[in-house]
């Protein structure tokens, strides 16, 4: 005769429920649909386009959902409220450049990073000064996005005369009329907005920390993490990956960024 105590009796239920539980995968494959959040108001990642969500992300979701024979479905939210309704089951991913950290780890499983960026300098087109780092900036005028980490991260080197501006049109104007020698900003986004400003601007150096980013989704999932994982690495394996991220970005966005 055996004789349960009332924790080992929960203990035993709960491996039998987890036991029993469908994997993230499961529910995928039966509802036939990827459930995906994005914010919808981030270009060139993801926003509306004549009314329909268009960009980088957007077009990755659809590749994935392809590879995983389910189509997307896309919600879309704010950045302040998406990953708690991630956490409350209201979609399957988000896929908006979340980053990897060490603390989101603690409530979400990641994929595999699809994303790796720096912050980096823009500077003229024809600059001939060598800006390699920001401490090549010291003494000199840095633009940057008000209230952005961009502006701590310079003013944490010191000697540098950092200008805020309330949006990249502004500090980009400044940089190609002479008045600032450098930007700062994210290097996936530097090629899309010089782009979108006609201005005679080009990426500089890439400087600080990388940063990765991947897809979230509830944790104790593994088969449906073994299946996004595949899908990301079959699209970079049949150049799809790359054809999306080039379309937007100029570059293989899943690749450290270098300086052009």
């Amino acid at each position: 005769m055996s004789i349960r105590t009332p924790l080992m009796a929960a203990a035993l239920l709960a491996l039998a429920l987890h036991a029993g539980a469908a994997d993230l995968l499961d529910t995928v494959k039966q509802r036939g649909t990827l459930q995906v959040a994005l914010e919808g108001t981030y270009p060139p990642f993801n926003y509306r386009e004549n009314n329909q969500l268009a960009g980088f992300e957007v077009e990755l979701a659809n590749a994935l959902a392809q590879k995983l024979g389910v189509k997307a479905v896309f919600s879309t939210s704010e950045w302040s409220s998406i990953l708690a309704g991630l956490q409350a089951g209201k979609y399957d991913v988000v896929i908006n450049q979340v980053g990897i950290t060490d603390k989101r780890k603690e409530t979400f499983d990641f994929s595999e990073p699809y994303t790796i960026s720096s912050p980096q300098l823009i500077v003229r087109k024809d600059e001939k000064r060598e800006f390699k780092s920001l401490a090549d900036l010291k003494g000199r005028k840095l633009g940057v996005g008000q209230g952005t980490n961009f502006a701590d991260l310079a003013r944490a080197v010191g000697g540098i005369d950092v200008k805020t501006y309330p949006g990249a049109q502004e500090y980009l104007q400044d940089l190609a009329l002479g008045r600032i020698d450098a930007a700062l900003n994210d290097s996936l986004l530097i090629p899309y907005i010089v782009r979108q400003t006609r201005l005679p601007l080009k990426p500089g150096a890439p400087v600080g920390e990388l940063e990765k980013s991947g897809i979230p989704f509830v944790k104790n999932n593994p088969r449906f993490k073994a299946a996004i994982d595949k899908a990301l690495a079959d699209l970079q394996a049949d150049g799809s990956f790359a054809k999306i991220s080039v379309k937007w970005f100029d570059r293989d966005v899943s690749k450290p960024p270098r300086a052009q």
